[in-house]
């Protein structure tokens, strides 16, 4: 074989080699504005890391979990990181179902998560998920049309104000409604606002014995508040509307107010995609005198299902995903604002994130919700907008079919609140929490 000959074969045989050892990584997440931000930045991980290939797996909210649940359980295999949330990891995690992060190398900085978000994600003393952003929930207004109504949004509102300034905001004749709310039937959609807000209310998903409780009158009155409200002052079509269609409304001029998650803020305020960017007001979530704001806490966060045969990768693209140098990567390519929020003390120290309009508001809101006492009267379980017990997924589901039902006019108030009540007390039955 003359050099040349072996030099060409040689070379063949080097590329065949790196190729066999290049791994590809499925990576399941939710098809939101951030999530879709760092698919486009990924030149920069496979940059730094040319024998790792990303295969993207992007669903809407309600498919993610289903899909991401069912694989986890079955162990079927199909994705090697996984967005889930705050909800599923200290679940998932006890039942063995996640791979410990807690090896992440120093330079990630476990500690520099923010308190309220890392313990949502740690199951005895363990990292399971590491937050990609980490959002409460909040008002967001129209400064031109509250001032139209002669109106001015408290720091703290009430949810009477609120309905106040709803139906003086709404103009039906040229579609602008007062407020936009979730109405799309999920756990994750319509069930976690009306939680949030049924706390603020007094309202609470069992006693202290697991009994359900949607037979009791603060829920009678927050589901009818938010019916009369969305009948007065929504949009047309709510019971469809999740969190991307609120924001196309609200970002078309639509919408007076929008109270929904905090991670919203960095697209409303966004003038390459808001109509109504420069007119954007802030404020906490509402409350009922009660001493709980409506606002909930949650974290979109990448974690690995045990069983993979690619952890090492899968640890490499979540720490990249997740670290200071991304949200730094963010902000180079696209502003201190369209930085993913929520997850690091460090970006809240950060003078240069302390000019954004929001980012106090939401830091607050975060600080605001508390896991451990969601309720105003004592409850046995944990979580805000959820109750973390691996039979919460299915009854809420159906229950927010309920509550959608209810929207849409086709059940009243009180039949939904009974179908509910219902339903809850079966799966409880037959799970044994109550006889």
């Amino acid at each position: 074989m003359t050099f040349m000959k072996w030099l060409v074969a040689s070379t063949a045989l080097a590329g065949m080699s790196l190729a066999a050892q290049a791994e590809t990584i499925t990576i399941a997440t939710v098809n939101n504005g951030d999530m879709i931000r760092m698919q486009k930045l990924t030149d920069d991980f496979t940059a730094k890391n040319p024998d790792i290939t990303l295969e993207w797996v992007t669903l809407e909210e309600n498919v993610l979990r289903q899909r991401v649940t069912t694989d986890i359980a079955t162990k079927g295999g199909q994705y090697d990181v996984m967005t889930i949330g705050t909800y599923e990891v200290p679940i998932w995690g006890k039942q063995g179902w996640l791979v410990s992060l807690d090896d992440l190398p120093a330079s990630y900085d476990i500690d520099d998560l923010l308190p309220a978000i890392r313990s949502g994600l740690t199951v005895d003393g363990s990292l399971y998920a590491a937050p990609f952003y980490g959002e409460s929930s909040m008002v967001m207004y129209r400064t031109d049309l509250m001032e139209k109504a002669g109106l001015e949004m408290p720091e703290a509102p009430t949810w009477e104000f609120i309905g106040k300034a709803a139906r003086a905001m709404t103009d039906k004749d040229n579609e602008i409604y007062g407020v936009c709310l979730r109405g799309k039937a999920g756990w994750g959609e319509n069930v976690a606002f009306l939680t949030a807000t049924a706390n603020s209310f007094g309202a609470r998903w069992f006693d202290m014995d697991w009994n359900p409780q949607f037979d009791s009158p603060a829920w009678k009155e927050t589901l009818t508040f938010y019916l009369d409200l969305m009948k007065d002052a929504g949009p047309p079509g709510a019971s469809s509307n999740g969190f991307n269609e609120n924001l196309a409304l609200f970002q078309s001029g639509k919408c007076g107010m929008w109270i929904d998650a905090t991670v919203a803020a960095s697209f409303v305020t966004n003038p390459n995609d808001s109509t109504v960017a420069d007119k954007v007001g802030f404020a906490l979530a509402p409350d009922n005198g009660k001493g709980v704001r409506g606002n909930w806490l949650w974290a979109w966060s990448l974690a690995i299902p045990a069983g993979t045969q690619k952890e090492a990768a899968a640890k490499k693209f979540i720490e990249w995903a997740t670290s200071k140098e991304y949200l730094e990567l963010v902000a180079s390519k696209e502003g201190w604002a369209n930085v993913p929020p929520g997850t690091r003390t460090s970006l809240y120290e950060n003078p240069e994130y302390a000019k954004v309009p929001f980012a106090k508001m939401t830091l607050d809101s975060i600080n605001s919700a508390d896991p451990s006492k969601p309720t105003v009267d004592p409850v046995p379980y944990v979580g805000v907008q959820f109750v973390a017990i691996p039979e919460f997924q299915g009854i809420a589901t159906a229950i927010g079919q309920q509550f959608s039902a209810a929207l849409a006019g086709t059940v009243s108030a009180d039949q939904a609140l009974q179908s509910a009540q219902a339903l809850a007390e079966r799966q409880m039955k037959k799970s044994g929490y109550i006889k």
